[in-house]
């Protein structure tokens, strides 16, 4: 056999053992996908769907149009501590556990009604958590979720510019700048 043939046969047994081990894979085995090392991405659409229950879509959009469950992911990945990174995760947990208890059904499942009824009472617990907490516990697990959406929403390009005024180049500070009950407020 000479050099080119072997090469041939070689390249031949790898390509077909490359194409071969793909044919046998298991195609009805699917994994979740993962957004970063910490979230999967139903975790991100669960996060869309409790800040959207937070800051509902009305005549300004909600907080699933500006993406912030995928601001929290971020957030919580780059900027908690890995304590409060785990509180935060089983506090995901939580709801879905609760939701099932309460409603029957997993949060993204549950309606309106019920999601806002479950953040409702986890919201008066979480108060009632700070207030009595001590300085090294971790914050609630809601209270991060709730921060996180509402700070998510108003810095993002839809929640500055749609739910608050906003006005790109401000020609000069004014202090007095009137203000009429029912005006969105300045997120400039």
């Amino acid at each position: 056999m000479d050099r080119r043939k072997a090469l041939q046969n070689v390249a031949l047994l790898l390509g077909g053992s490359i194409v071969g081990g793909s044919v046998f894979t298991l195609t009805g085995c699917k994994t979740e996908k993962s957004v970063n090392k910490l979230f999967t991405q139903s975790q991100v659409d669960l996060m869309d769907e409790i800040a959207e229950t937070i800051l509902p879509k009305t005549k300004t959009p909600g907080a699933k149009e500006a993406k912030v469950g995928a601001f929290m992911s971020v957030m919580v990945l780059d900027c908690y501590t890995e304590k409060d990174q785990k509180v935060f995760m089983q506090g995901l947990e939580t709801i879905n556990k609760l939701s099932k208890e309460k409603n029957n059904a997993d949060f993204m499942k549950a309606t309106p009604e019920q999601r806002l009824a479950l953040l409702i009472s986890l919201d008066k617990e979480q108060k009632e958590y700070q207030g009595t907490k001590k300085q090294d516990d971790p914050s609630h697990y809601f209270r991060m979720m709730k921060e996180l959406s509402l700070t998510g929403f108003f810095t993002s390009e839809l929640g500055a510019t749609k739910a608050l005024r906003y006005e790109a180049v401000p020609g000069r500070f004014d202090g007095c700048a009137p203000y009429k009950i029912g005006d969105r407020a300045w997120a400039t």
